[in-house]
């Protein structure tokens, strides 16, 4: 009786111990922004898109691949019209899915 309720804690312990270590790889990527806020002014028309993708493997910054950091840090430079502008950060993980962000700019 004792050896079947070791086995049985062992087994669920296990079975946790191996869902904790997956959720990760469950969850999919994440992107934290830090720069800009949505609505942010840039009244010289650059705007710093920086920030972290987590469990990313490639992110795009409308549409231009960015490179990462190992932690996962990024940031690029834009150049924008005048008028509102709509940022799009997509981070996509191994397995192919994405997460996309989107962001309004305007340039006076």
């Amino acid at each position: 009786m004792l050896v079947r309720i070791l086995v049985i804690v062992i087994v669920v312990g296990a079975l946790g111990y191996g869902l904790l270590k997956a959720a990760p790889f469950l969850a999919g990527p994440a992107i934290t922004l830090t720069s800009p806020d949505d609505g942010a002014r840039a009244p010289e028309g650059i705007v710093i898109v920086s920030g972290v993708a987590s469990r990313a493997e490639s992110l795009l910054v409308n549409g231009r691949t960015v490179l990462m950091h190992e932690d996962g840090a990024f940031e690029t430079t834009l150049v924008l019209p005048r008028g509102s502008a709509i940022l799009s950060i997509t981070a996509t993980d191994r397995f192919g899915r994405t997460i996309t962000k989107r962001v309004t700019a305007f340039v006076p």
